[in-house]
């Protein structure tokens, strides 16, 4: 296939702090020209303070139909969506646009439903599990819901923002779920989640406390770069079965691509 580059090319930003990370332009812009559009995703790196100007600007630049966002953003985009999914209004974060035929913003999440089919491939059982979940960003309260709707016996959630965490904590509660405060222990769990930065970059402490891993559990993170971060290099050395960011990303990848589509359908 041909990734073509003209003026007729329609844009798909993809916005983030940092940005140098993220591994979709090329794999999302291939994907469209297999679809037969002639639509690429670019990276856009731009800061918490200065996203309402962009945003601003995103929204009178004609070429452009979507939008994927990803950290630290996706709870601040949600705020200029016009109408969104039910799982993005629970959620309050987004990480993928489209166009609503007013020009407006639709969005949605699917990082949860995206790392709970990755996991599920894998071989990860969340239905009567003990799952124990690191951090309340836009990606682990996405993957909270998505866990939280498998059935698990008990989900833990731990985040350094222990607002952020109780907030969620009690969300899901309403829904019924198991949820509990939880911490950076893994002992006695059969799931350990993490959905935080820590990982990617070079000293970063492990997100829990490796020496608690055990090999019957099934361990997952969302970093993508490394592609093997620190907590799943020590859990495989452990024999324990993994996934990583970019085994989230695929089925992520895929979601976001039916749901940009589907502007056109």
């Amino acid at each position: 296939m041909t990734i073509e580059l003209d003026g007729a090319t329609r844009l798909v930003p993809i916005v983030g702090d940092p940005i140098a990370q993220v591994k979709s332009p090329a794999g999302m812009s291939a994907a469209f020209a297999a679809a037969g559009r002639n639509t690429l995703v670019v990276p856009a790196h731009v800061a918490p303070a200065d996203l309402p100007t962009w945003m601003a600007g995103l929204a009178v630049t004609r070429n452009v139909d979507g939008l994927i966002v990803t950290i630290p953003h996706k709870f601040a985009v949600h705020g200029w969506c016009t109408t969104v999914s039910d799982r993005a209004r629970f959620l309050r974060a987004v990480n993928v646009l489209r166009r609503n035929p007013d020009g407006s913003w639709h969005g949605d999440m699917f990082d949860g439903l995206g790392y709970v089919t990755a996991a599920k491939k894998a071989g990860c059982v969340f239905a009567g599990a003990s799952v124990l979940l690191v951090g309340a960003g836009g990606a682990g309260t996405a993957i909270a819901q998505s866990v939280a709707a498998e059935g698990p016996a008990r989900l833990a959630l731990h985040d350094a923002d222990t607002a952020r965490r109780d907030d969620l904590i009690a969300r899901l509660a309403a829904t019924g779920a198991p949820v509990v405060a939880g911490g950076d222990d893994p002992r006695g769990f059969d799931v350990v989640l993490n959905a935080t930065p820590l990982g990617m970059r070079r000293g970063d402490p492990l997100p829990v406390d490796g020496a608690g891993l055990a090999p019957v559990m099934f361990v997952g993170c969302v970093v993508t770069e490394p592609k093997v971060p620190p907590l799943i290099e020590r859990a495989r050395a452990l024999g324990c079965r993994t996934i990583t960011g970019a085994d989230m990303f695929r089925e992520v990848r895929d979601l976001m691509l039916a749901f940009l589509l589907a502007a056109d359908g």
